[in-house]
């Protein structure tokens, strides 16, 4: 018999094999637990549970999220490029302007340039929307279902990385520019300046905090300054609830009408992990379609890329009825809540081609 050589790697077994899928058992039953929890409890508020297209002409409109694309060929030959979707978002949308009006999806979504312990590039957005409902209305659903979660697996405190948040406590609600003050010691609002980003302003404040390059916009730095100093101190001991986003970050919020410096967007963390990002829905589809087409510029400028608008998207915006929704990581949940390390311990399938 040929032996290997000392000090030669060996191969991991397969993803299938019975012993390494044993280890992530508990795990995955503890998906299955928390899925029929947050199911019922969506039922019992009266939602529709819906599924939408995974294909879609625009996977979404984001300067950083990056889509899978493929091309389909038509019964005439003819070829039609499609994404797969970064979210269910738009057809939810479409959705609530036909007339729906509480709606929840557990979504398969895509992303390209994004796999680490909390990054997968196909992963599960749970995403929920209520027609006539105020954003706080979809906050509060959100730490309910992260209550419920903790529930069904019996967990008494969510622990990620030295971190521990009590998921049944009453949640922090702390607004950006009070997070940004506390943390980094940076007055962010008065970076703002007629619904923009003043860049020079945030970059005479943000330098002592992040390092900051000639090509940094206003996001940049915002984004450095979040993920460096204010993301890991969010969560701890309890959930935090991160509201009141700058306006140049609404992306489809809508502005808040007391103050138009900020948009009705907030997000959810744990641990110092982002869990949920919803907002008071924008329903001007002239405002929607300048922010899509000025990130589509951006995106272009920084990676030679742009997907196309879905203009039955744009169109159906004009027809949406107030609403608020929000998505959130259900896979993040999943682990936070069975007390895993990684993303990948709780989902049934790894990516394709891990080992």
């Amino acid at each position: 018999m040929t032996q290997k050589p000392i000090g030669e790697a060996v191969a991991p077994s397969p993803w299938w094999s019975p012993a390494r899928h044993a280890d992530i058992r508990p795990f995955l039953a503890a998906r299955s637990a928390i899925t029929r929890a947050v199911r019922a409890w969506f039922d019992a508020q009266g939602f529709a549970e819906v599924e939408t297209g995974i294909l879609q002409v625009s996977p979404g409109n984001e300067t950083h999220l990056h889509a899978p694309r493929t091309d389909l060929t038509r019964p005439n030959g003819g070829r039609a490029t499609r994404y797969l979707r970064t979210s269910p978002e738009f057809a939810c949308k479409k959705l609530l302007a036909a007339g729906e009006a509480k709606i929840f999806e557990f979504a398969r979504v895509f992303r390209d340039r994004e796999r680490g312990d909390l990054h997968l590039p196909e992963f599960t957005m749970l995403e929920w929307y209520r027609a006539n409902a105020a954003y706080d209305a979809v906050m509060a659903d959100s730490v309910v279902v992260i209550a419920h979660a903790a529930q069904a697996t019996g967990i008494g405190r969510f622990s990620f990385r030295g971190r521990s948040a009590d998921p049944f406590a009453e949640p922090e609600l702390m607004t950006v520019a009070a997070a940004f003050e506390r943390f980094a010691g940076i007055d962010l609002l008065a970076t703002i300046a007629h619904g923009k980003g003043d860049r020079e302003s945030l970059a005479a404040v943000a330098r002592a905090r992040v390092r900051i390059t000639d090509d940094d916009t206003w996001s940049d730095m915002f984004s450095k300054v979040l993920v460096e100093h204010v993301e890991p101190n969010l969560g701890q001991g309890r959930l935090t609830v991160l509201f009141e986003y700058p306006v140049p970050e609404a992306a489809l919020a809508r502005a808040k009408p007391s103050d138009p410096r900020v948009a009705e967007r907030f997000e959810i963390y744990a641990c110092g992990v982002e869990l949920a990002n919803g907002f008071g829905e924008l329903t001007d589809a002239r405002e929607q379609r300048l922010r899509f087409s000025q990130a589509m510029d951006e995106k272009q400028r920084r990676y030679g890329e742009r997907y196309p608008l879905d203009e039955d998207f744009l169109d159906a915006v004009a027809e949406m009825p107030e609403a608020s929704g929000v998505a959130l990581g259900f896979d993040r949940l999943v682990m936070l809540a069975s007390g895993a390390l990684r993303i990948d311990q709780v989902v049934w399938t790894p990516p394709a081609g891990d080992a």
